[in-house]
């Protein structure tokens, strides 16, 4: 995926307007859902409009050593295979589960995008990532909320490997 990710965010960076400001690098590349055949539905959602946040566990990060979230990180979202689209970070919170409320439910854009299920959907996945970092889930976990826009949509382009005939 590494060489399909950068080539898709070549094609990002190509695809700007001369003299505009051009990002230094992508966070990473990664999929929505807990599994790969969840990724593809998700990734729609995201191209749709209908999903521009997300929320993931704190402890995942410091259990993997892997830095936060920030304001104006570009991240490649895929379907869990090939890059969809590109999305930049508008917004970075720590809350707590229990205090995540009905708008960003609704941002969430998953389920019938209440927070009744958002909590359900978003519990289920605090409990499986609690158990692979040998965590205790508690109503209080704290997540990482980011709120996101899509800045680049196109399809990854085809490499052409040379003249044929």
């Amino acid at each position: 995926m590494d060489s399909i990710a950068e080539r898709y965010w070549d094609q990002f960076l190509e695809s700007l307007p001369a003299g505009s400001a051009r990002p230094a690098a992508h966070a990473g590349s990664f999929y929505f859902g807990g599994h790969p055949d969840q990724a593809g539905e998700i990734a729609e959602l995201v191209l749709k409009g209908t999903k521009t946040a997300t929320g993931s566990l704190l402890w995942a990060y410091q259990a993997e050593g892997k830095r936060l979230p920030r304001l104006g990180d570009f991240s490649i979202v895929t379907n869990g295979r090939d890059p969809v689209c590109i999305i930049e970070t508008v917004d970075v919170r720590v809350v707590p589960y229990d205090e995540v409320d009905a708008h960003w439910a609704d941002e969430g854009g998953e389920g019938d995008r209440s927070l009744a299920s958002w909590r359900r959907i978003y519990w289920d996945h605090i409990v499986a990532e609690c158990r692979r970092i040998n965590r205790s889930p508690s109503r209080s976990v704290p997540l990482v909320m980011e709120r996101f826009r899509v800045v680049y949509r196109e399809p990854l382009r085809s490499q052409i490997s040379g003249a044929g005939g």
